[in-house]
Protein backbone atom coordinates (compact mmCIF):
# COMPACT_ATOMS: atom_id res chain seq x y z
CA UNK A 1 0.00 0.00 0.00
CA UNK A 2 2.63 2.31 0.79
CA UNK A 3 5.04 1.82 -2.24
CA UNK A 4 1.47 2.14 -4.31
CA UNK A 5 1.14 5.33 -2.92
CA UNK A 6 4.44 6.84 -3.52
CA UNK A 7 5.62 5.83 -7.32
CA UNK A 8 2.55 8.23 -8.17
CA UNK A 9 4.02 11.08 -6.31
CA UNK A 10 7.08 13.80 -7.33
CA UNK A 11 8.66 16.12 -5.39
CA UNK A 12 7.21 17.67 -2.42
CA UNK A 13 3.88 15.69 -2.93
CA UNK A 14 6.00 12.64 -1.67
CA UNK A 15 6.73 14.19 2.12
CA UNK A 16 3.23 14.41 1.83
CA UNK A 17 2.23 11.13 1.20
CA UNK A 18 4.35 9.60 3.44
CA UNK A 19 2.85 12.15 6.17
CA UNK A 20 -0.39 10.90 5.50
CA UNK A 21 0.65 7.06 5.13
CA UNK A 22 1.97 7.33 8.72
CA UNK A 23 -0.82 9.03 9.98
CA UNK A 24 -2.82 6.25 8.62
CA UNK A 25 -0.67 3.46 10.16
CA UNK A 26 -0.75 5.06 13.30
CA UNK A 27 -3.98 5.48 13.42
CA UNK A 28 -4.64 1.77 12.84
CA UNK A 29 -1.92 1.19 15.65
CA UNK A 30 -3.78 3.10 18.09
CA UNK A 31 -7.36 1.69 17.25
CA UNK A 32 -5.45 -2.28 17.87
CA UNK A 33 -4.80 -0.68 21.55
CA UNK A 34 -7.88 0.08 21.85
CA UNK A 35 -8.12 4.06 20.99
CA UNK A 36 -10.22 5.56 18.95
CA UNK A 37 -7.29 7.74 17.75
CA UNK A 38 -3.42 8.91 17.56
CA UNK A 39 -4.48 11.96 19.93
CA UNK A 40 -5.70 10.25 22.77
CA UNK A 41 -3.72 7.23 22.08
CA UNK A 42 0.02 9.45 22.53
CA UNK A 43 -1.62 11.18 25.60
CA UNK A 44 -1.50 7.50 27.18
CA UNK A 45 1.36 7.02 25.79
CA UNK A 46 3.11 9.89 27.77
CA UNK A 47 1.55 9.35 30.87
CA UNK A 48 3.07 5.31 30.51
CA UNK A 49 6.33 6.86 29.91
CA UNK A 50 6.23 9.31 32.94
CA UNK A 51 5.25 6.04 35.02
CA UNK A 52 7.97 3.93 33.81
CA UNK A 53 10.43 7.00 33.77
CA UNK A 54 10.11 9.08 36.73
CA UNK A 55 11.77 7.59 39.58
CA UNK A 56 11.63 9.46 42.68
CA UNK A 57 10.28 12.75 41.03
CA UNK A 58 6.79 13.59 42.23
CA UNK A 59 4.45 13.65 39.66
CA UNK A 60 0.79 15.06 38.73
CA UNK A 61 -1.18 14.10 36.21
CA UNK A 62 -4.07 16.48 35.25
CA UNK A 63 -6.77 15.26 32.91
CA UNK A 64 -9.14 18.25 31.23
CA UNK A 65 -12.07 16.95 30.13
CA UNK A 66 -13.48 19.32 26.78
CA UNK A 67 -11.70 22.38 27.15
CA UNK A 68 -13.98 25.38 25.77
CA UNK A 69 -13.35 29.47 25.92
CA UNK A 70 -12.59 30.99 28.88
CA UNK A 71 -14.81 31.83 31.78
CA UNK A 72 -13.29 34.99 33.37
CA UNK A 73 -9.21 35.14 32.86
CA UNK A 74 -7.82 36.78 31.26
CA UNK A 75 -11.62 37.86 30.22
CA UNK A 76 -14.80 36.21 29.17
CA UNK A 77 -15.26 34.43 25.79
CA UNK A 78 -11.79 34.34 24.73
CA UNK A 79 -10.45 31.50 22.76
CA UNK A 80 -7.60 30.71 20.33
CA UNK A 81 -8.35 28.34 17.35
CA UNK A 82 -11.40 26.03 16.76
CA UNK A 83 -10.58 23.16 18.88
CA UNK A 84 -13.25 20.25 20.05
CA UNK A 85 -17.12 20.82 20.31
CA UNK A 86 -16.15 24.41 18.38
CA UNK A 87 -15.98 22.73 14.95
CA UNK A 88 -19.58 22.15 15.40
CA UNK A 89 -20.63 25.33 17.00
CA UNK A 90 -18.98 26.94 13.92
CA UNK A 91 -20.50 24.67 11.11
CA UNK A 92 -23.67 25.16 12.63
CA UNK A 93 -23.92 28.98 12.89
CA UNK A 94 -22.93 29.24 9.30
CA UNK A 95 -25.35 27.23 7.87
CA UNK A 96 -23.28 23.85 7.18
CA UNK A 97 -24.58 21.47 9.41
CA UNK A 98 -27.93 20.41 9.43
CA UNK A 99 -27.73 16.83 10.83
CA UNK A 100 -25.60 15.14 13.13
CA UNK A 101 -24.87 11.81 14.54
CA UNK A 102 -24.88 10.63 18.69
CA UNK A 103 -27.19 10.47 21.57
CA UNK A 104 -28.34 13.99 22.33
CA UNK A 105 -29.61 13.44 26.09
CA UNK A 106 -25.60 12.46 26.91
CA UNK A 107 -23.16 14.19 28.98
CA UNK A 108 -20.79 16.30 27.48
CA UNK A 109 -18.07 16.85 29.89
CA UNK A 110 -16.71 20.34 29.22
CA UNK A 111 -14.99 22.71 31.05
CA UNK A 112 -13.61 26.71 30.49
CA UNK A 113 -9.59 27.24 29.50
CA UNK A 114 -9.22 29.07 32.60
CA UNK A 115 -10.70 27.37 35.27
CA UNK A 116 -8.13 24.14 34.00
CA UNK A 117 -4.95 26.98 33.81
CA UNK A 118 -5.95 27.40 37.79
CA UNK A 119 -6.46 23.40 38.49
CA UNK A 120 -2.71 23.46 37.10
CA UNK A 121 -1.11 26.52 39.16
CA UNK A 122 -2.81 25.50 42.35
CA UNK A 123 -2.11 21.38 41.77
CA UNK A 124 1.87 22.59 41.76
CA UNK A 125 1.63 24.95 44.59
CA UNK A 126 -0.34 21.77 46.51
CA UNK A 127 2.31 19.43 45.54
CA UNK A 128 5.66 21.57 45.16
CA UNK A 129 6.62 20.42 48.83
CA UNK A 130 4.30 17.14 49.26
CA UNK A 131 5.94 13.80 46.83
CA UNK A 132 3.03 11.77 45.53
CA UNK A 133 1.57 10.66 42.39
CA UNK A 134 -1.95 12.75 41.93
CA UNK A 135 -4.30 12.27 39.09
CA UNK A 136 -6.87 15.02 38.86
CA UNK A 137 -9.65 14.54 35.93
CA UNK A 138 -11.26 18.46 35.93
CA UNK A 139 -14.61 18.56 34.40
CA UNK A 140 -18.09 19.21 34.46
CA UNK A 141 -19.78 15.97 34.58
CA UNK A 142 -20.23 14.92 38.22
CA UNK A 143 -20.83 18.23 39.56
CA UNK A 144 -22.76 20.41 36.90
CA UNK A 145 -23.24 18.62 33.88
CA UNK A 146 -24.40 20.00 30.68
CA UNK A 147 -25.94 17.59 27.95
CA UNK A 148 -25.73 17.83 23.76
CA UNK A 149 -29.20 18.51 23.86
CA UNK A 150 -28.45 21.80 25.75
CA UNK A 151 -25.58 22.65 23.40
CA UNK A 152 -28.13 22.15 20.54
CA UNK A 153 -30.66 24.71 22.41
CA UNK A 154 -28.23 27.37 22.95
CA UNK A 155 -26.80 27.47 19.27
CA UNK A 156 -30.42 27.17 18.15
CA UNK A 157 -31.38 30.31 20.27
CA UNK A 158 -28.05 32.27 20.03
CA UNK A 159 -27.92 31.73 16.00
CA UNK A 160 -31.33 32.73 15.70
CA UNK A 161 -31.73 36.07 17.50
CA UNK A 162 -28.15 37.18 15.95
CA UNK A 163 -27.92 35.10 12.43
CA UNK A 164 -24.25 35.05 10.95
CA UNK A 165 -23.69 37.44 8.05
CA UNK A 166 -22.48 35.61 4.74
CA UNK A 167 -20.12 37.81 2.84
CA UNK A 168 -22.77 38.80 0.00
CA UNK A 169 -24.61 40.44 3.19
CA UNK A 170 -27.16 37.88 4.09
CA UNK A 171 -28.47 36.67 7.37
CA UNK A 172 -27.53 32.30 7.89
CA UNK A 173 -31.17 30.86 8.85
CA UNK A 174 -30.22 27.78 10.94
CA UNK A 175 -32.78 25.20 12.34
CA UNK A 176 -32.75 22.45 14.95
CA UNK A 177 -30.14 20.18 13.66
CA UNK A 178 -31.42 16.56 13.47
CA UNK A 179 -30.22 13.86 15.25
CA UNK A 180 -29.84 10.35 13.90
CA UNK A 181 -29.37 7.99 16.65
CA UNK A 182 -27.07 5.36 15.02
CA UNK A 183 -24.82 5.01 11.57
CA UNK A 184 -26.91 3.01 9.43
CA UNK A 185 -29.83 6.05 9.80
CA UNK A 186 -27.03 8.69 9.43
CA UNK A 187 -26.13 7.42 6.19
CA UNK A 188 -29.75 6.99 4.86
CA UNK A 189 -30.41 10.50 6.11
CA UNK A 190 -27.62 11.64 4.97
CA UNK A 191 -28.17 9.81 0.76
CA UNK A 192 -32.10 10.69 0.87
CA UNK A 193 -31.51 13.75 1.57
CA UNK A 194 -28.10 14.63 0.48
CA UNK A 195 -25.87 12.52 -1.74
CA UNK A 196 -28.96 11.49 -4.15
CA UNK A 197 -29.28 15.27 -4.67
CA UNK A 198 -25.67 15.96 -5.08
CA UNK A 199 -25.56 13.02 -7.97
CA UNK A 200 -28.91 14.84 -9.42
CA UNK A 201 -26.35 18.05 -9.57
CA UNK A 202 -23.82 16.16 -11.40
CA UNK A 203 -25.88 14.82 -13.90
CA UNK A 204 -27.36 18.00 -15.00
CA UNK A 205 -23.88 19.88 -15.19
CA UNK A 206 -23.01 17.39 -17.63
CA UNK A 207 -26.21 18.11 -19.48
CA UNK A 208 -26.26 21.55 -18.88
CA UNK A 209 -22.48 22.30 -19.50
CA UNK A 210 -21.57 22.67 -15.99
CA UNK A 211 -24.35 25.35 -15.33
CA UNK A 212 -25.51 24.03 -11.65
CA UNK A 213 -22.04 23.86 -10.59
CA UNK A 214 -21.94 26.65 -7.99
CA UNK A 215 -24.81 24.53 -6.10
CA UNK A 216 -23.07 21.13 -6.71
CA UNK A 217 -20.23 22.53 -4.96
CA UNK A 218 -21.68 24.19 -2.43
CA UNK A 219 -23.69 20.72 -1.38
CA UNK A 220 -20.75 18.43 -1.95
CA UNK A 221 -18.71 20.89 0.63
CA UNK A 222 -21.86 20.73 2.80
CA UNK A 223 -21.55 17.21 2.80
CA UNK A 224 -18.20 16.90 2.87
CA UNK A 225 -17.70 18.76 6.37
CA UNK A 226 -20.60 16.69 8.22
CA UNK A 227 -19.15 13.78 6.93
CA UNK A 228 -15.54 14.87 8.72
CA UNK A 229 -17.07 16.50 11.33
CA UNK A 230 -18.82 12.77 11.96
CA UNK A 231 -15.92 10.67 11.63
CA UNK A 232 -13.67 12.92 13.81
CA UNK A 233 -15.95 12.52 16.80
CA UNK A 234 -17.61 9.19 16.19
CA UNK A 235 -15.65 8.20 19.26
CA UNK A 236 -17.33 10.28 21.82
CA UNK A 237 -21.03 10.64 20.35
CA UNK A 238 -22.39 7.74 22.33
CA UNK A 239 -19.63 7.96 25.34
CA UNK A 240 -21.54 7.72 28.28
CA UNK A 241 -18.81 8.01 31.18
CA UNK A 242 -18.38 10.16 33.73
CA UNK A 243 -15.40 11.36 35.26
CA UNK A 244 -14.57 10.63 39.01
CA UNK A 245 -13.62 14.49 40.02
CA UNK A 246 -12.87 13.45 43.78
CA UNK A 247 -9.34 14.35 43.71
CA UNK A 248 -10.45 17.65 42.19
CA UNK A 249 -12.95 18.34 44.58
CA UNK A 250 -10.10 17.43 47.65
CA UNK A 251 -7.66 19.78 45.99
CA UNK A 252 -10.56 22.48 46.07
CA UNK A 253 -10.98 22.37 49.52
CA UNK A 254 -7.48 22.09 50.82
CA UNK A 255 -6.85 25.34 48.64
CA UNK A 256 -10.02 27.33 49.90
CA UNK A 257 -8.65 25.92 53.94
CA UNK A 258 -4.97 26.93 52.53
CA UNK A 259 -6.20 30.28 52.10
CA UNK A 260 -5.91 30.35 48.55
CA UNK A 261 -7.90 32.92 47.01
CA UNK A 262 -10.42 31.12 45.84
CA UNK A 263 -12.04 33.72 43.57
CA UNK A 264 -8.89 34.33 41.76
CA UNK A 265 -7.80 30.77 41.28
CA UNK A 266 -11.49 29.27 40.86
CA UNK A 267 -11.64 26.00 38.76
CA UNK A 268 -15.15 24.94 40.75
CA UNK A 269 -17.76 24.02 37.82
CA UNK A 270 -20.57 24.14 40.03
CA UNK A 271 -20.21 28.07 40.13
CA UNK A 272 -20.97 28.07 36.37
CA UNK A 273 -24.63 29.15 34.87
CA UNK A 274 -24.57 27.19 31.53
CA UNK A 275 -27.18 29.19 29.97
CA UNK A 276 -25.70 32.35 30.88
CA UNK A 277 -22.01 30.75 29.98
CA UNK A 278 -23.16 29.82 26.22
CA UNK A 279 -25.49 32.26 25.38
CA UNK A 280 -23.39 35.12 26.47
CA UNK A 281 -19.80 34.38 26.65
CA UNK A 282 -19.03 30.76 24.80
CA UNK A 283 -20.51 31.77 21.64
CA UNK A 284 -19.70 35.08 21.33
CA UNK A 285 -16.54 34.52 22.00
CA UNK A 286 -16.84 31.87 19.20
CA UNK A 287 -18.42 34.23 16.52
CA UNK A 288 -16.23 37.03 17.65
CA UNK A 289 -12.76 35.47 18.05
CA UNK A 290 -13.28 32.54 15.51
CA UNK A 291 -15.97 33.12 13.06
CA UNK A 292 -13.83 34.67 9.84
Amino acid sequence: MLFSILIHCTGGSIISSIIHVLCFISLIRAKVYGWPNTYVFTKAIAEMLVEQMKETISVVILRPAIVTSTFKEPFPGWVEGVITIDSLGVAYGKGKLTCFLGNINGVVDVIPADMVVNAILVAMVAHAYHPSDAIYHVGSSVRNPVRYANLQDYAFGYFTAKPWINKDGTPVKVAQITVLTNMASFRRYMFIHYVFWLKGLELANIAFCRYFQRRYEELNRKIQIVMRLVELYRPYLFFNGIFDDMNTEKLRVAATQGGVETDLFCFDPKVISWDDYFMNTHIPGLVKYIFK
